[in-house]
């Protein structure tokens, strides 16, 4: 069964860093890209982050570029998204995703 599950999420505040985790079962997180995504109350999903299977090369959206890092762990058949300097504005549901499998999302609440 293929199956992607997140963790990490959690209340931070502004400044804070927090690091998502997305673990793959049921197939190799290296034979595909990897995608984080995350979708904000009454907004829609929107691409946060990529992996590429063969290179290792990222992608970032635009307004995350500097403050977060994706990286993978093969090994472990794991994804990871390293978040620092965290904004009100990155609060959301944040999603793993591989080919057509999403995890269920964990939530990231930055606030004071």
């Amino acid at each position: 069964q293929v199956q992607l599950v997140e963790s990490g999420g959690g209340l931070v505040q502004p400044g804070g860093s927090l690091r998502l985790s997305c673990a793959a079962s049921g197939f190799t997180l290296d034979d595909y890209a990897i995608g984080w995504f995350r979708q904000a109350p009454g907004k829609e999903r929107e691409f946060v982050a990529s992996i590429i299977r063969s290179s290792g090369m990222t992608s970032y959206l635009d307004s995350v570029k500097g403050r977060f890092t994706m990286s993978r762990d093969n090994t472990k058949n794991l994804v990871f998204l390293q978040m620092n300097s965290l904004q009100p504005t990155d609060t959301a549901v944040y999603y793993c995703n591989a080919g057509d499998a999403w995890g269920q999302g964990t939530q990231v609440t930055v606030s004071s």
